[in-house]
């Protein structure tokens, strides 16, 4: 700090000097004795860059650690679902377990929601036409609404079906039927829930879905216990729990959406052309999101074949990835939010300079991170498996998975730097390019480096890596920015 103060000084004389030299022109002045303009007009540029830089780090932490918390709010959901529903038995855990992949899937491919809301809002903010943000927000909660009338419609007639696939014991078909009819019922308070998320983000406020995501995390906590102990309802108990809660989080989204519409004279109604733009940017992230749930299907499918203890040690090494993607995710959310705003109001430099810091960010939090797994890596397994094999084979995929961490931070904060410039197709596309050459990348690796390493490594190294020049590829130079501010606001 006193570094800073005493180049701030600095500055500001050499500042004085430079006024002193075009209100004197032949003054003698000890400010102006030896001047160099130069030094002057590099040393404001410094201080304005500082400026500048400290403005947007601390932009990034005010929108990514609330979105963080937010972010960890899902994940407790289902850890409490699970603790309370795992007391009545094995039947009961298994019927969750089946039940919840099936619906979390759903809901992991219904986040385009947000990503595709987030942006459409953000550059209405920052073009300053605060009802047309709103307005595009509720284009997302229509659009998420609609939705959810398709998936009921079509989902309904085919959980048991879904369910079926999973090939259940005979006790466990009934409880896992039960708990995902209940939720199904819920998914219409679920996605407003994403959408909603989205708008509020948009208008640069990760806060308020922090506080109604904990919120709505203790609420299903009490409400689980009342119905699974309370009134011995089970796992249907549970189910009911959840969605009442999450039923609650809509009706707190809406009434903040409708209070903003009705101060800013935003229109509630659907516009459809918005809605229909909404939707194109959203199939396009819907594609990306398959792509990425079919490089991770792929993945657990060849384990399993490696066997019980490989797979095993692979869904432990994925754990701890997908916890540490949290945080990556909560800075693209930061990404998608400033991205947007700065191109509403046209102003390229700030972008390129928001790119920068976010890039930066995630390498330094990948390079940390990564020297922790790699000094970690003998003792974490055994906080995971007893099994010493199971420890022995994470032992060796750890090491891996510290050594693409700054790669995946990269493509993390790339991605939401994308989706906030609205460029949904090249995203899908270029997902779909790293998940066909994973697929080709595997063939030799089964065939010459066969167990859970080499299927590890083939996703950490082959998978992410392949995104992360694609993505790159991109931001290579300018373009996209150029692109985005063109395109203006859709």
């Amino acid at each position: 700090m006193e570094a800073q103060l005493g180049s701030d000084q600095s500055a500001l004389q050499l500042l004085l000097g430079l006024l002193c030299l075009f209100v004197c022109p032949g003054s003698h002045s000890p400010l102006t004795r030896d001047f160099d303009i130069d030094r002057a007009v590099n040393a404001i540029d410094g201080l304005v860059r500082l400026n500048c830089v400290a403005a947007i780090d601390k932009d990034i932490l005010r929108l990514a650690l609330p979105a963080l918390g937010a972010l960890i709010a899902e994940p407790v959901f289902l850890l409490s679902d699970t603790a309370m529903v795992g007391h009545l038995g094995a039947d009961a855990l298994g019927s969750l377990a089946i039940a919840s992949t099936i619906l979390q899937t759903v809901l992991g491919l219904m986040v385009f929601l947000a990503y595709a809301t987030t942006p459409r809002v953000a550059k209405r903010m920052g073009a300053g036409d605060r009802s047309g943000a709103i307005t595009a927000g509720f284009d997302g909660i229509w659009l998420a609404l609609c939705t959810s009338v398709v998936l009921l419609a079509l989902g309904l007639p085919l959980l048991g079906y879904a369910i079926a696939a999973f090939d259940p014991a005979p006790g466990i078909t009934g409880g896992a039927h039960s708990y995902l009819a209940i939720s199904w019922w819920g998914l219409p308070f679920m996605l407003v829930v994403i959408a909603a998320t989205g708008l509020l983000r948009g208008l640069q406020d990760t806060r308020t879905p922090l506080l109604v995501a904990a919120s709505g995390c203790v609420a299903n906590i009490g409400l689980n216990a009342f119905f699974i102990y309370g009134l011995d309802m089970g796992v249907a108990g549970s189910a009911l729990g959840t969605v009442i809660a999450q039923a609650g989080m809509c009706s707190i989204y809406v009434a903040i959406a409708i209070r903003a519409a009705a101060r800013f004279d935003a229109s509630l109604r659907p516009h459809w052309a918005g809605v229909f733009t909404s939707a194109k940017t959203s199939g396009w992230l819907l594609l990306r999101n398959v792509s990425l749930r079919a490089s991770l299907i792929l993945l657990v499918f060849l384990a399993t074949a490696q066997g019980t203890t490989e797979l095993a040690a692979i869904q432990v090494a994925q754990s701890i990835f997908f916890a540490l993607a949290l945080a990556l995710d909560s800075l693209a959310i930061a990404g998608q939010a400033m991205i947007g705003l700065q191109l509403g109001a046209k102003a390229a430099e700030a972008v390129a300079a928001i790119n920068r810091r976010l890039c930066l960010w995630a390498l330094v939090f990948g390079v940390i991170v990564g020297a922790v797994l790699l000094a970690g890596a003998g003792l974490i397994p055994r906080a995971f498996s007893s099994d010493p094999d199971v420890v022995a084979t994470l032992q060796t995929l750890l090491p891996v998975l510290a050594l693409s961490m700054p790669i995946a931070g990269y493509v993390f904060v790339l991605d939401g730097v994308l989706m906030g410039a609205e460029d949904a197709r090249y995203l899908a596309l270029a997902q779909l390019v790293a998940v066909a050459g994973y697929a080709l990348l595997l063939i030799p690796v089964t065939t010459h480096w066969p167990g859970a390493l080499g299927l590890w490594a083939a996703f950490c190294i082959g998978f992410i890596g392949l995104r992360a020049l694609t993505l790159g590829w991109r931001v290579r130079n300018r373009n996209w920015i150029q692109r985005a501010v063109e395109k203006g606001i859709s």
